[in-house]
């Protein structure tokens, strides 16, 4: 498959599980410690050679295309402090070759229906599609790692993980043939089965390569579970046409859509943090 070169981010979902948090601002925009999560997302795309940032949005989602905008007022402040570290932190926070597009997905029709709204931006190349809900903690940027074998499949690549049985419900199922260690042949992909039915435990978790083709198949599925147009049931129809492939990736992964995984993360990061991991790993200690 040719060089990724194109990220997806969908953003559009009302983030109700943060709610009162997420009324008036973006859940993708909820901070660990000083970076959002979104930020997270589009360092890890970047660091794996995207140049082309796909944002799909919806109605209160401003904050997303301010934070990657140039802030003119606020440089302009903090150059009259001579403040040269902040400066350098809001002026860097994307690389001058990096652009950006902003799509309003116009209905919550679902994952499906938003990376369906990409197709006129994307075009006729394959593409990654990356949830920033999922941060995932990794030496080597996990698009990066399913970007490689990507190419060595010549394949769409879903990044996966093993999860209780109990869970299944919550992910996207997958099962398949191994071709090694950390890599399957993906035959079967259902959408939160229940776990008496579920074909495995192995679990879909917010990083994709797709092929261009997966918009064709977007096109005329019909809609799914939650009455959505559903990115899995896409996949599924996909399957029979190309090969996917599943993906166990290495790196931590911190559910920050659920209150839980974002504390976790809070925490985790913030004891990694350069400013104040020590301090704060230290009053951890304490309590």
């Amino acid at each position: 498959m040719q060089n990724i070169r194109k990220a997806v981010f969908p953003v559009a979902g009302l983030g109700t599980r943060f709610l009162p948090a997420t009324k008036a601002n973006p859940k993708e925009m909820l901070p660990i410690v000083d970076k959002p999560l979104i930020q997270f997302a589009v360092e890890e795309a970047i660091q794996s050679g995207i140049t082309d940032l796909v944002f799909v949005t919806g109605r209160s989602k401003r904050a997303i295309e301010d934070h990657f905008d140039t802030s003119f007022e606020l440089e302009a402040e903090l150059t009259t402090r001579n403040d040269e570290k902040l400066l350098a932190l809001v002026r860097d926070i994307l690389p001058a070759n990096v652009r950006c597009a902003y799509i309003r997905q116009s209905r919550a029709l679902g994952l499906g229906h938003a990376v369906l709204c990409a197709q006129h931006v994307v075009g006729d190349e394959p593409f990654a599609v990356v949830l920033a809900d999922d941060l995932i903690d990794s030496d080597t940027p996990v698009l990066k790692q399913l970007m490689e074998v990507s190419a060595a499949q010549n394949a769409s690549v879903l990044g996966v993980q093993d999860v209780p049985r109990a869970d299944t419900g919550s992910y996207g199922i997958v099962s398949g043939s191994p071709i090694s260690k950390s890599i399957e042949r993906v035959s079967h992909i259902v959408e939160k089965p229940q776990p008496d039915v579920a074909p495995s435990t192995l679990a879909v978790v917010g990083r994709y390569i797709l092929s261009p083709r997966i918009f064709h198949h977007l096109g005329r599925i019909e809609r799914g579970s939650g009455g959505e147009i559903q990115l899995t049931d896409g996949i599924a129809s996909l399957i029979a046409e190309e090969p996917v492939v599943a993906c166990r990736y290495e790196g931590r992964r911190y559910d920050c859509g659920s209150k839980l995984g974002y504390l976790q993360a809070t925490v985790a990061l913030g004891r990694k943090h350069a400013e104040v991991g020590d301090d704060f790993s230290r009053w951890l200690a304490e309590q």
